[in-house]
């Protein structure tokens, strides 16, 4: 009897320094990792096992409760590799040893979309930052507001715990701009120009959106800057589009230019109240280094090449234009076949 007791216990000894000691995760994978936010350490169990991050409720609520988890665990996202010991989860829950989340920020058109992108990457709900985004009360700290707080975003991969708040991640985004803005001699290039940090942002927004080869995006800047020195309509097409909330739009109509939005820059002179993107950095830089030419119109070659045709006077711009126009109508009679 004193045979099978003794050998019950060894097992019981085996399997506790198996499950506390040794290998814990069964997932097949090199690493995964798990969210806890608010629910107890019960619903967090569960969650554990559903990803095979454990394989023992029970042994993880015991452990749980002699290191008091329940009151150090902190929300957040928590990174496990493969192979780690139920007693060293419980040590990282305890000791909130929480992941990096990336934070891949691209060209996103609107604070719905951006608020669509934090809302992915972090705990932050969609609503709340929107609402965050929409108050200039809470944008005041940073020096912004409803209209510029794009202006925040310098394109780039960042890193922060996934549970930063939108307090924390507008501080990050603030101290990120500053450093942009501090670099290669780039607020001295703006005020040479005469444009602030906000309107070359604003300008390369617009900039962004016209084109994707680097070398016609130059040349484009310094149509514009030649058309805001001489107090012409930048008529922006992409300013259309943003105006009418409509990035699907792939000519832009007569009947559209009447849209009374601020932003539409057909009928309001200068640039639009804040920018209709987050454009690259090389994008702002381009801005920023723009030749000097005596280029004011320029129109996309009829080739559909996506590069542009520039011109220094509105005939010449006129004949290219109608080229194009042709092309166009040629290839929307046939799509309409």
């Amino acid at each position: 009897m004193k045979k099978w007791i003794l050998l019950a216990l060894l097992a019981l000894v085996v399997y506790s320094s198996y499950t506390f000691f040794i290998k814990v995760t069964h997932f097949t994978t090199e690493k995964a990792s798990f969210e806890y936010k608010k629910g107890g350490l019960d619903a967090l169990a569960d969650s554990l096992i559903n990803k095979k991050i454990i394989r023992d409720k029970t042994s993880f609520l015991v452990l749980s409760k002699l290191f008091n988890i329940e009151d150090k665990i902190k929300p957040g996202k928590f990174l496990i590799y493969k192979n780690t010991s139920l007693l060293k989860l419980i040590r990282i829950l305890r000791n909130n040893q929480q992941s990096r989340v990336k934070f891949i920020l691209n060209k996103v058109r609107t604070k719905a979309d951006l608020a669509k992108l934090v809302a992915g990457t972090f705990a932050i709900d969609s609503i709340e930052c929107i609402r965050y985004l929409n108050s200039n009360e809470s944008l005041a700290p940073f020096g912004t507001d409803t209209t510029q707080v794009l202006s925040l975003f310098i394109p780039n991969t960042y890193e922060f715990y996934w549970s930063i708040s939108m307090n924390k991640l507008l501080q990050k985004m603030k101290t990120e701009e500053n450093l942009f803005w501090s670099k290669n001699n780039r607020l001295a290039k703006a005020d040479s120009i005469g444009l602030t940090k906000n309107e070359v942002y604003t300008l390369a927004s617009i900039i962004e959106e016209e084109t994707n080869y680097d070398s016609d995006k130059t040349i484009i800047a310094s149509v514009y800057q030649n058309r805001l020195k001489k107090k012409m309509p930048l008529q922006a097409c992409p300013t259309i589009k943003y105006a009418m909330q409509d990035f699907t739009l792939t000519r832009i109509y007569e009947k559209y230019l009447t849209n009374p939005s601020p932003y539409n820059t057909y009928k309001k002179a200068g640039l639009p109240p804040g920018p209709i993107c987050t454009p690259a950095p090389k994008t702002i830089d381009l801005v920023l280094n723009a030749p000097s030419t005596n280029y004011f119109y320029f129109v996309a070659k009829a080739d559909f090449s996506g590069y542009h045709h520039f011109s220094a006077t509105y005939q010449e711009h006129n004949k290219y234009a109608k080229a194009y126009q042709l092309k166009l109508d040629e290839y929307q009679a046939k799509k309409n076949k």
